[in-house]
C-alpha cells in the first residue's frame, strides 16, 4: 500500500491492487474492502492534521460516514486509489472528503467507484475519553511549509459549517435507537423479516485495533456489510452486491478484547432494491465492570444481479407486525427521498 503526500499535506492518497481474497462471491471486490480503505485513509489524514498544533497528542476517532454510494463495481487486479481531503473543521470535528478510483493497469483506464464523506473527533492518549479541540483548517501546513491550507471560498466554510450542524443533530437522533434489538424468530416463512435476519459474533483482537487498542471504524464497517449482504442474498437467493450505505454513526468505541454482535434485519423492498438495518452490540468482554452497549448503526441498501451482471427483479417482503409495517414505511420514505435526489443531481448535470 502507498500513501502519496500532496505539498500542502491536505491531501493524501492511498493506493493497493485488488487480490482475490478481497473478493465476493461474484469475484468483484468486497464492498466492505473499499468501506475499510476509504475509513483508512481519512483516519490517517485526520489523526496528522489534529497533532498538527504543539500539545496533547490525541488519535482521530471516526464518529460518522455520511451515505456513501457504490457508483461502479470494482474488479481484482485493478489498483484502488483512494484519494481523502480534509475539507472542514469545527471546534472537536474534523470533515474528510474520499474519492475512490480503480485503476485497470493493463489499459491505464480510470473510473469513479465511491464518493465519501467521513467526521472524525480527536481524543486524547492519555485519557481516551477527553475530546480535544481540533486545529483550524487554515493551520494545517503553517508548521510543516508555511503553505497555509485554506478555504478558497468564503462560501465553503459556511457551507461546511451548515454539514457539521446538520451530521449533529441526526446524530443525536439515532441514540434514541439504540434500544432497537433485533430477536430470533421461529421457523420464519420465506421472504418474511425473521427468515433473511442474520447476526455475525467477533472477537476484537489486536490485528483489528489501531495502535491505541480500539477498533478500526473500517473493520466494524466491513463485518456491518457482510451481515447486510448475508441478510440480501438469504432473500433473494441470488447474487447481491452493495449499492449505497446510508449514513453510519457510531455511538461509542470499541476495545480490543470486546465481543462483536453485529446484527441485520430487512426493512424495506422496492422493485429492484433492498434496504437492510444493522446493529453492532459491544460486550466489554475483557472489563466486566461495563455492561452491553451499541457501538453503532446503518441503512445498507443491495440489489440483485444475474449472471451477467445485470439487475434481478427483488422479492417483496412479507410483513407480519405492525413494527415491521412501520419499518417499511420510514424505509420507503428514505428510498423515494434518495431517489428524488439522484434524480435532481441527473438533471443538474444536463442542464
Amino acid at each position: 500500500m502507498a500513501v502519496r503526500k500532496t505539498l500542502s499535506m491536505a491531501a493524501i492518497q492511498i493506493s493497493r491492487i485488488m487480490r482475490p481474497d478481497d473478493a465476493n462471491i461474484a469475484g468483484n471486490v468486497h464492498g466492505g474492502t473499499i468501506l475499510k480503505m476509504i475509513e483508512e485513509a481519512g483516519g490517517i489524514i485526520s489523526t496528522r492534521h489534529c497533532n498538527s498544533k504543539s500539545g496533547e497528542r490525541c488519535f482521530a476517532a471516526l464518529a460518522r460516514v455520511e451515505r456513501t454510494d457504490f457508483v461502479s463495481p470494482m474488479s481484482i487486479g485493478e489498483v484502488a486509489h483512494v484519494s481523502a481531503e480534509i475539507t472542514y473543521t469545527s471546534k472537536h470535528s474534523v470533515e474528510v472528503q474520499v474519492n475512490v478510483m480503480a485503476e485497470n493497469i493493463l489499459t491505464g483506464a480510470k473510473k469513479l467507484t465511491n464518493r465519501a464523506t467521513l467526521w472524525y473527533v480527536a481524543l486524547s492518549l492519555k485519557n481516551v475519553d477527553k475530546i480535544l479541540e481540533v486545529p483550524p483548517i487554515t493551520a494545517f501546513s503553517a508548521q510543516v511549509l508555511g503553505d497555509c491550507k485554506q478555504y478558497e471560498r468564503k462560501e465553503q466554510e459556511e457551507e461546511g459549517k451548515k454539514r457539521y450542524e446538520a451530521q449533529k443533530l441526526e446524530r443525536l437522533e439515532t441514540k434514541h435507537k439504540v434500544d432497537n434489538v433485533i430477536l430470533p424468530i421461529v421457523n420464519p416463512e420465506p421472504h418474511t423479516v425473521g427468515y433473511s435476519q442474520s447476526s455475525l459474533i467477533h472477537l476484537v483482537g489486536p490485528s483489528d485495533c489501531t495502535p491505541h487498542g480500539f477498533a478500526h471504524g473500517g473493520v466494524t464497517m466491513k463485518a456491518m456489510d457482510e451481515v447486510a449482504g448475508i441478510v440480501a442474498a438469504r432473500h433473494c437467493k441470488t447474487n447481491i452486491v452493495t449499492a449505497s450505505v446510508d449514513a453510519i454513526n457510531f455511538h461509542r468505541k470499541i476495545k480490543k478484547g470486546s465481543v462483536l454482535t453485529v446484527s441485520g434485519r430487512l426493512t424495506f423492498t422496492s422493485n429492484k432494491s433492498m434496504e437492510i438495518e444493522v446493529f453492532v452490540d459491544v460486550d466489554p468482554f475483557v472489563d466486566d465492570t461495563q455492561g452491553r452497549y451499541r457501538a453503532a448503526s446503518a441503512f445498507f441498501t443491495f440489489v440483485s444481479l444475474n449472471k451477467e451482471a445485470k439487475p434481478l427483479p427483488v422479492p417483496q417482503v412479507v410483513l407480519k407486525s405492525e413494527e415491521e409495517k412501520k419499518r417499511f414505511e420510514e424505509g420507503k420514505g428514505r428510498y423515494l427521498q434518495s431517489k428524488a435526489k439522484r434524480q435532481t443531481e441527473m438533471n443538474s448535470l444536463t442542464q
